[in-house]
């Protein structure tokens, strides 16, 4: 759909030549997901991160309230340094393994997981596909995430996490004999293959270090993640092709289409239309701008997908700032992304993480039901909005 609507814009609206069509697209940002999709893929094969999950429900040693806790922390630190979409592909198979050791349902713990993903995807540039898009758009980098967003995430992810466990307590309280048996896992066996281990794993953590340097080496994220990737590449006994197929075409075209169609309506002028709209209404009022974009992203994105939404707020956020005389402030940025991010809980639709969720858990027998998860999304996504309302105003207001 998106790459039909891409193709008719540029066949139907005059004003927009396929050369302006194809400077439209934010090739930093496909580059960037690009290289972390095969940079994760390729050190997936060693079993790593299967090794983290058992370790973290280890930790726990089945306590319900320290495992839910466990898995939210291991959740949210690999969304802020893989991204929240593949994080979830990695860890919900392994909590199947281990609520059916622990004889527990696995759905609370699942539904805790995709919360965390999502609010603790905003911590990072990479965590979110929205902020890889923002931070493209606007300039900003690694650290001036970690600086801005991550405090916000990791403190409202905490009280979040604390409010999920007393909702599900009653559905994961796990028996003495049970807690023995996650004891008894050998977290070492879910390494498959150390020789593969010893060879990514180190380019990954070398990556990662760039991100936190590359605003100060003057080198772009998209290039750290396809240096990345290509080192990584280069060291792995993983096929090339075989890597290469892991990349989500899907997912590449379907931002490909949104660039186009967004280009479409910055050359046609109707941009302007609604940041001038948006202004009239908060008649330049700074707070107001701020309080709008968040709750306008989280809303309205969690109702179409926090993807597209982002793609079309970019250029209305950098039309407000120019207009209001706010260039070079950046909280108007923050506002998005704390916005999208958490909006992405409120259904299933709302983002890829929740719909690889739900496909994982239809795979394994268990469906979750469209309400059974507007039950949790709406109540987190409007308290987590609230929370993020009162950080953007105390910080920025």
């Amino acid at each position: 759909m998106a790459l039909l609507g891409a193709a008719i814009v540029v066949l139907f609206v005059g004003q927009y030549s396929e050369e302006l069509a194809i400077e439209s697209v934010e090739f930093a940002t496909l580059g960037l997901l690009a290289g972390m999709m095969i940079l994760v893929y390729l050190t997936s094969q060693s079993g790593i991160y299967d090794f983290i999950a058992v370790k973290a429900g280890q930790i726990s040693r089945g306590n319900p309230f320290v495992l839910v806790v466990m898995m939210a922390a291991t959740v949210t630190i690999l969304a802020g340094f893989l991204d929240n979409l593949t994080t979830i592909l990695l860890i919900v198979p392994i909590t199947f393994l281990l609520a059916d050791t622990l004889d527990i349902d696995p759905m609370p713990l699942i539904l805790v997981e995709v919360v965390s993903a999502n609010i603790g995807g905003a911590a990072t540039l990479i965590g979110d596909p929205p902020n890889i898009m923002i931070g493209n758009a606007a300039g900003l980098s690694f650290n001036d995430f970690l600086l801005n967003t991550m405090p916000a995430a990791v403190s409202i992810l905490a009280v979040i996490t604390v409010a999920l466990y007393f909702v599900f307590r009653k559905r994961i309280q796990v028996a003495e004999e049970n807690r023995k048996y996650v004891m008894e896992l050998d977290a070492r066996a879910s390494i498959r293959d150390m020789g593969e281990l010893k060879r990514t794993l180190p380019v990954l953590l070398g990556t990662i270090v760039l991100f936190f340097l590359h605003q100060y080496i003057h080198v772009e994220p998209a290039t750290v993640a396809l240096t990345g990737a290509a080192v990584c590449l280069a060291v792995t006994r993983v096929p090339i092709e075989e890597a290469l197929e892991k990349i989500e075409w899907t997912t590449m075209f379907f931002f490909i289409g949104l660039f186009v169609m967004v280009g479409a309506l910055e050359t046609t002028g109707a941009i302007d239309h609604v940041a001038e709209a948006i202004t009239d209404v908060t008649n330049g009022n700074r707070n107001a701008e701020l309080v709008g974009i968040v709750w306008t992203s989280s809303v309205v994105g969690g109702i179409v997908d926090n993807i597209p939404l982002t793609a079309a707020m970019i250029p209305v956020v950098d039309q407000i700032q120019s207009t209001g005389g706010h260039s070079g402030d950046s909280a108007h940025w923050w506002a998005l992304s704390l916005g999208a991010c958490f909006g992405g809980n409120l259904t299933l639709i709302s983002a890829a993480a929740n719909v690889a969720a739900l496909g994982l858990a239809e795979r394994a027998g268990r469906p979750i039901g469209f309400w059974q998860f507007l039950k949790i999304g709406f109540p987190v996504t409007i308290a987590s909005t609230i929370m993020a309302t009162a950080y953007i105003l105390l910080r920025y207001g």
